[in-house]
């Protein structure tokens, strides 16, 4: 347990990327940051399910990994300085201020304690665990010949894959790996898909050419000495059961979002997200902020570029709070020598 309080201008919690550029708008402001996150590092999603994946929707990138996207967001930050408390989850959140100067008391499960002026909360969908296939002793095989992401494209290269699964991530993972590996097999329970129609279009033309495989079934049994695999047995619709030759699976069943101690601090969930106006995305609690997948309101598009924008606004309000006394003027970096000059901009 912590001997004292940390003290901070603003808790973030979560780093993944929208928390990431919270930091940076807030920097901009003065305004002091922390970070709590459950992981053991930063960049959230983006670093831990696919750091190899191309993003084809942030402004000035025609395309960039999620992990590329995190190292330039951590770059872009530096100059702010802010402090990381890795493998840590926020277990409790109490407001003991006023609404009209808030201040909360936070703790993690690791016993770090902290008084922030403000919290923004940036956890996306909450903790977050891949869904597992029910299939018998799948457990000896994972780590080594089973995956649910794609962390290093290299461990998948000259193998036999199958990816498994009909969404966006099965789509994009078959296409990506199709290059690098001997061969790349699509199992999906049936001959449709909720993927983007451009990745379907592209598989379905690399199956025509004979450059992929696609198979209608399911998964039943895995064959090989764990942790080895060697192939799987699957059923077809028709109750035929056939056999796919692989050394690597990836199942692409989606992932189980838990909010954990989020749901219990008292901010009128609705169906797990929190609402927020979207004038400064601030909750129902003075002092408190949502931004990113966490939060909803009308019109909300769960995109990382969405989520840059709630962090700037966010900023403004926040600085109203740690600042009270002070006027805030707008400025842009392109033009005010003081910002350049935080962003160690000389010449």
């Amino acid at each position: 347990m912590s001997e004292s309080p940390i003290k901070t201008d603003c808790l973030i919690i979560g780093a993944g990327p929208v928390g990431l550029f919270a930091v940076f708008e807030l920097g901009l402001l003065d305004i002091k940051c922390h970070l709590v996150d459950i992981l053991g590092k930063p960049g959230g999603q983006c670093s831990e399910l696919y750091p190899e994946k191309p993003i084809y929707d942030i402004p000035g990138f025609p395309m960039v990994t999620g992990q590329a996207l995190v190292d330039n967001l951590m770059a872009q930050i530096a100059p702010f300085g802010p402090v990381f408390h890795h493998g840590e989850m926020v277990s409790g959140l109490a407001s003991i201020g006023t609404p009209e100067a808030p201040m909360f008391r936070v703790e993690t499960d690791a016993g770090t304690v902290f008084e922030a002026r403000t919290v923004v909360i940036a956890a996306g969908g909450g903790s977050f665990q891949p869904k597992k296939p029910p299939i018998d002793g799948i457990d000896g095989y994972e780590g080594t010949s089973v995956f649910y992401a794609v962390r290093k494209m290299e461990q998948f290269r000259g193998k036999r894959v199958l990816i498994v699964g009909g969404g966006d991530s099965a789509l994009d993972w078959a296409l990506n790996l199709q290059p690098i590996a001997e061969r790349v097999t699509l199992l999906h329970r049936r001959d449709d898909f909720r993927a983007a129609p451009h990745s379907v279009s592209q598989m379905r033309e690399l199956v025509s050419t004979g450059a992929m495989d696609l198979a209608i079934g399911q998964v039943s049994t895995l064959q090989g000495k764990a942790p080895e695999l060697e192939g799987v047995l699957c059923k077809g619709a028709d109750g035929s059961e056939f056999r796919i030759d692989c050394n690597r699976m990836l199942p692409f069943f989606g992932l189980t979002m838990k909010l954990g101690p989020i749901a219990e601090w008292g901010l009128n969930l609705h169906e797990n997200l929190i609402p927020v106006d979207t004038e400064k995305f601030e909750t129902s609690v003075p002092g408190l902020f949502a931004i990113g997948d966490i939060n909803t309101y009308p019109g909300k598009l769960k995109l990382i570029l969405s989520g840059f924008h709630e962090g700037a606004l966010a900023a403004q309000k926040v600085h109203r709070y740690v600042f009270p006394e002070k006027r805030l003027v707008f400025q842009y970096t392109t033009s005010s020598t003081s910002l350049q000059k935080k962003l160690g901009v000389t010449g």
